[in-house]
């Protein structure tokens, strides 16, 4: 087989227009320039926000994203700016400020991997990821409270003077061979959301979760490689029996940053086939 070549089964359900529910309101997603991040800012794109797109090592990613928003009629902010860096972090917001003259809607999204047997784990990989997947969510969430807190409500573009939903994993609640440091990340920012939304409920800020199983982005493609790879490491664990494509989160995403959801508040959303069944006693009664 040639080795560009990736196995990707075609799912069965179009995809669903996203309606417009999100006119005048301003977003700021991290990670936007591929998988997830790309989908979601062009998902808010096509429900009527303006979006600033972050990115940090993908240029060209965040101008297709970029591109596409301008495509469904929206506003797209390019910056470049490592989550983990809190200078990069407050510049980041501070231009959105700048920019749009307000925020709406922040999506902590950026993610990596640098995965190893805890044995053979360098404290520089563990450091690594958690300096992204779980500092950057916290710099993020803490500069767009402050925002949302300032700037209080408008009436005439949400119920909500803000909302938050971080980007978590389904490795939030299930244990991971051999990425234990994504894993820690994820467990500690269901309590980081969970903490953020017990805080700021009363000011009428939303902070919610979405948390991902199998989707077809580029952190997930070496599982595709083969038709027998898919089998064995994906379609087993998913009863769907389908893999999740990055509009199954961006139509959620907009959903949770709509008016639509504005009594949702605290809460983890699993979008995931149903990885969180306990697959492996399908048949085992």
């Amino acid at each position: 087989m040639p080795e560009d070549h990736r196995y990707t089964p075609p799912n069965e359900m179009p995809p669903a227009p996203i309606h417009r529910v999100l006119v005048g309101q301003k977003a700021l997603v991290t990670g936007a320039s591929k998988g997830l991040g790309q989908a979601m800012a062009i998902g808010f794109a096509k429900a009527g926000a303006d979006v600033l797109v972050n990115y940090n090592s993908d240029p060209s990613g965040a101008e297709e994203t970029a591109h596409e928003i301008e495509r469904a009629g929206g506003k797209a902010v390019l910056f470049k700016a490592d989550v983990s860096k809190e200078d990069e972090v407050q510049a980041m917001f501070a231009h959105a400020l700048k920019e749009f003259g307000r925020l709406d809607i922040c999506v902590p999204n950026s993610a990596i991997q640098l995965n190893a047997p805890v044995d053979e784990m360098t404290l520089e990989q563990w450091q690594r990821v958690i300096d992204v997947n779980l500092t950057g969510m916290f710099l993020a969430a803490r500069e767009s409270i402050r925002i949302f807190k300032r700037q209080g409500i408008d009436r005439k573009i949400s119920y909500a003077c803000g909302k938050l939903i971080f980007i978590s994993s389904v490795h939030d609640v299930i244990p991971w061979d051999g990425h234990a440091n994504y894993a820690a990340a994820k467990g500690g920012l269901m309590l980081l959301m969970k903490s953020l939304a017990q805080e700021v409920a009363h000011l009428r800020i939303r902070v919610n979760a979405i948390s991902p199983g199998a989707i077809r982005t580029p952190m997930n493609v070496e599982k595709l490689t083969t038709p027998e790879l898919f089998d064995k490491l994906l379609l087993k664990l998913i009863p769907s029996k389908r893999i999740g494509e990055p509009d199954d989160v961006a139509r959620l995403a907009v959903w949770l940053a709509s008016d639509e959801s504005d009594y949702v508040q605290g809460t983890t959303v699993y979008v995931d086939g149903g990885m969180l069944l306990y697959p492996g006693f399908i048949g085992a009664g």
